[in-house]
């Protein structure tokens, strides 16, 4: 196995081990691999919860025109299930969440998921030592090991902005997008220029009459190095033996470079500022406009952006770039802090997601009736961002402080997936509730918290990487492989195990 590739056990488990009930809530890639790799391992009794009526979690939200992935194709996808006919480099939404549902067909997932099903709550039984959850349609549903695999991006924000509910026009967010709803000659406000709203915009904005883009902080957008995949080249990649492996990992390294710039010495971004700088001075020749949508900011703070046409789409005279923040939602427009209205019919937010309230809405209670909102009052933390503290035989998939900014996120879900194997394989063999010690959580959290402050997101910006307190629990703040190595092995003296009884 390469390092790109964690080993996972396949060893059939000792025919005196239990059967084990593990329930995974979310069907996109973290609840997806996670089932086929618990499969492998010789779990049996596995069920997934997916409140959408298909695979594929923010890949199958997120249909907006121009929804595409910033990772390449070879790395954003799974070690164990290579796809050697990806169209593009950079694969559009539709193509991923195929791969997905292909994926989840291919492995025998796909009987497992249980649709259209939404879980309100988890509550512990100590007496069972089972999770009980409680779910949308009424019904309750029990387990011995939780799994969640819900992301950072699957609730989407909108701002609390005066007056939005007397809005007379259409609005919606980019995760819930109107497809039904025609923006040919339409007046559309695009609120936010986050990762969503610059591939979405130049498809409103070839449509709509007119495009009023609300922009607070213009961001760095850095050229898209997207190109089709020729048919000899997919033919290569089919029939030469190691060559798509080889693709990936080259992919892997030039990537995870950039960790360097991100999370050591941050001075490097000042190459990315050049970079966007460069991007914007060839595709805007318009002094004033190229003034308004400048970068603002430390390049890496927030999230950098990959686009070729957004800039362009905004060089459209039915274009206009408002940079004045928005005080209220009139029936027929917006009002800014200046006084001035704009006039529109049609709302849609590009704002982004709630990535810090983690399990939101979900309630998840623990021994004793501890409330895990209660125990994140101030910020999200979990050790590895996996195991919590207080609540035995829960797992968290994406979890705090496992987000990235330079590298896929499905190698460390990999490296979690191989970890959580490991940790039901545990309690298969020999029944027991584990909890991680709460100060080997500490310790851990202490030292996620020390090094973010040394790298490109302690920079003083405002990002949906931060808490309203300004305390990052998304980001995982050093290298991939070092993520890795740390979860390569799963160890019992990390955990209080208590008995369960059978």
């Amino acid at each position: 196995m390469t390092a790109l590739t964690p080993a996972v056990p396949e060893v059939p488990l000792a025919p005196n081990a239990r059967t084990l009930a593990v329930t995974i809530v979310g069907a996109g890639f973290g609840g997806i691999g996670m089932a086929v790799r618990l499969a492998q391992a010789g779990i049996d009794d596995i069920t997934v919860l997916e409140r959408a009526d298909r695979v594929g979690g923010v890949w199958a939200a997120n249909s907006y025109p121009g929804a595409a992935c910033d990772i390449p194709a070879s790395l954003y996808s799974f070690s164990f299930a290579p796809k050697a006919d990806w169209t593009r480099r950079y694969p559009p939404q539709e193509e991923i969440q195929a791969y997905l549902h292909d994926t989840a067909e291919r492995f025998g997932v796909l009987p497992r998921i249980r649709f259209g099903t939404e879980v309100r709550s988890a509550q512990f039984d100590e007496a069972a030592a089972r999770w009980v959850l409680d779910l949308a349609d009424g019904g309750t549903h029990e387990c011995d090991v939780l799994i969640t695999a819900c992301g950072q991006l699957s609730r989407p924000a909108i701002p609390a902005i005066p007056g939005r509910e007397e809005f007379a026009g259409v609005a919606f967010h980019s995760a819930t997008w109107r497809h039904d709803h025609d923006l040919t000659g339409r007046r559309v406000a695009v609120v936010g220029t986050g990762a969503s709203a610059i591939q979405f915009l130049p498809h409103v904005a070839e449509q709509a009459a007119h495009t009023t883009l609300f922009q607070l902080d213009a961001p760095h957008v850095i050229p898209k190095p997207d190109r089709p995949y020729p048919p000899w080249l997919r033919t290569a990649f089919r029939r030469v033996p190691g060559l798509l492996r080889l693709n990936r990992a080259a992919t892997y390294v030039q990537y995870e470079m950039r960790a360097v710039a991100f999370t050591k010495w941050t001075g490097l971004m000042r190459l990315i500022d050049g970079q966007a700088r460069r991007h914007l001075r060839r595709q805007v020749g318009d002094p004033a406009l190229r003034e308004a949508v400048a970068p603002q900011g430390e390049p890496g703070c927030k999230r950098i952006l990959l686009s070729n046409d957004y800039y362009p789409a905004l060089t459209r005279p039915s274009v206009e770039v408002v940079r004045t923040p928005i005080s209220r939602v009139l029936p027929d427009g917006l009002r800014t802090d200046d006084g001035v209205v704009h006039p529109v019919d049609t709302i849609i937010w590009g704002t982004g997601f709630a990535a810090t309230d983690f399990l939101t809405p979900m309630t998840v209670t623990g021994p004793g009736g501890r409330d895990l909102r209660e125990a994140w009052a101030d910020g999200a933390e979990a050790y590895l961002g996996i195991a919590v503290a207080g609540f035995p035989n829960l797992f968290l998939l994406y979890g705090p402080n496992t987000n990235l900014g330079h590298n896929s996120i499905v190698y460390m879900l990999e490296s979690q997936i191989r970890y959580v194997v490991q940790a039901v394989r545990r309690v298969a063999a020999r029944p027991a509730a584990l909890s991680v010690r709460p100060e080997v959580q500490r310790r851990f959290n202490e030292w996620v918290q020390d090094r973010i402050t040394a790298t490109v997101w302690d920079r003083g910006c405002t990002s949906w990487y931060r808490t309203a307190s300004g305390r990052n629990t998304t980001n995982w703040p050093d290298f991939t492989f070092a993520y890795r190595a740390r979860t390569r092995r799963f160890d019992e003296a990390d955990y209080e195990l208590t008995p369960v009884a059978r």
